[in-house]
């Protein structure tokens, strides 16, 4: 029988693992850690880690016009409704290594989010008893904030200061961390071990999925497409943003047709800088800074995909012909790189992936 849990199921390609074994673990010993940790996660979740499954699209495709065949990568009911917490167990497992002949530190965790990411941490932070400081904005839900405040996360609201360009929730977040909380998030910039476990959503597709030649991944600050996009070679990735909040495309066009990368490394201010009052339904895809804008640049040009910015209308119209013929509870945010593929109708033919990444809270007032 195939192990249902992908941080097992594919242990010798993550990152954590091959530390775990260059330190002396043995096998058993990490899955024996995974295992520990699950175990933990499904006490406070109601859920553990599993593989998610990828739905036939084709009534969605022909209900949009769409010519391909199309393939969703459900993760609604995953742990913490999302995907997000893919990445936090990644990282946990990496600090359960590091940390595992030290004594436990009480340095609290940190991130700044007000959704998916925030519950996925706080989830994760509960299950391995770590306190956890998050960072939102005076604009978060209720609901949110309660569940939250439920999971027994720490929250500061953060309100912009005088003349402050950017996000006031990242700037405390950075603060905190300067200050001793450790990075627990899901931007690369300062997680860089968010990648590991995300990649096990790019692993599933490639075994789901016969023959898949391109995905659709919607980008907030850019960390599911660069970990897909690294999961899935030979893939053609197309990174998706809304027109009201589309930092990553406007640096790829500043930097095309040459793409300098050394370039753009040197001076990433030139090209990567905040987008103004992001604006669009998906709220999830606001991030006024693509933080993980390089990495996911590299990985977009190797596969041969480029990025797609949708219209709010379409978004809009696309999350309610999903949400109706799937009848699957999808976000706006969970639905936009489909209404990506609807922007970009080329693709005729194609073998097509597209993640249903998280639940609509608004509909859902706990998960």
């Amino acid at each position: 029988m195939a192990e249902i849990n992908p941080f097992i199921r594919y242990r010798e390609r993550l990152d954590s693992y091959g530390r775990a074994r260059s330190a002396g673990w043995s096998d058993q010993r990490f899955v024996d850690l995974v295992s520990a940790l699950n175990n933990e996660i499904r006490n406070v979740d109601g859920r553990g880690f599993h593989v998610t499954p990828t739905l036939d699209g084709s009534h969605l495709a022909t209900a949009l016009g769409l010519d391909v065949n199309l393939n969703i990568k459900v993760e609604i009911d995953s742990v913490g409704g999302s995907h997000k917490a893919r990445h936090l167990f990644g990282v946990a497992l990496h600090l359960a290594i590091d940390e595992a002949d030290r004594p436990v530190s009480n340095r609290p965790l940190a991130i700044a989010s007000c959704g998916n990411a925030a519950i996925a941490a706080a989830v994760v932070a509960k299950a391995t008893s770590q306190p956890i400081t998050v960072f939102v904005p005076t604009w978060a839900e209720e609901p949110v904030l309660e569940q939250l405040a439920d999971l027994g996360a720490t929250l500061q609201i953060c309100e912009p200061r005088v003349n402050e360009k950017g996000d006031p929730c990242y700037a405390r977040f950075i603060e905190a961390v300067a200050k001793g909380s450790r990075p627990f998030g899901v931007q690369g910039t300062d997680t860089p071990t968010t990648f590991d476990g995300a990649r096990t959503l790019g692993w599933e597709l490639r075994d789901q999925v016969k023959d898949l030649d391109t995905a659709f991944i919607q980008v907030g600050g850019g960390a599911l497409g660069t970990a897909t996009a690294r999961a899935l070679p030979g893939v053609a990735v197309y990174p998706v943003q809304v027109e009201g909040c589309a930092p990553f495309k406007r640096a790829w066009d500043l930097l095309a047709p040459d793409f300098d990368i050394e370039a753009a490394a040197l001076a990433p201010q030139k090209f990567m800088w905040p987008w103004d009052q992001p604006t669009s339904a998906a709220s999830g895809l606001l991030d006024d800074i693509t933080y993980d804008w390089l990495p996911l640049l590299e990985a977009t040009l190797a596969s041969g995909g480029e990025p797609v910015v949708v219209a709010e209308t379409t978004l809009v119209e696309t999350h309610r012909v999903a949400t109706s013929v799937s009848g699957l509870d999808v976000s706006p945010t969970g639905a936009a790189g489909l209404a990506g593929l609807v922007s970009a109708p080329q693709h005729a033919g194609a073998v097509v992936a597209v993640v249903f990444t998280g639940i609509d809270r608004q509909n859902k007032v706990t998960t």
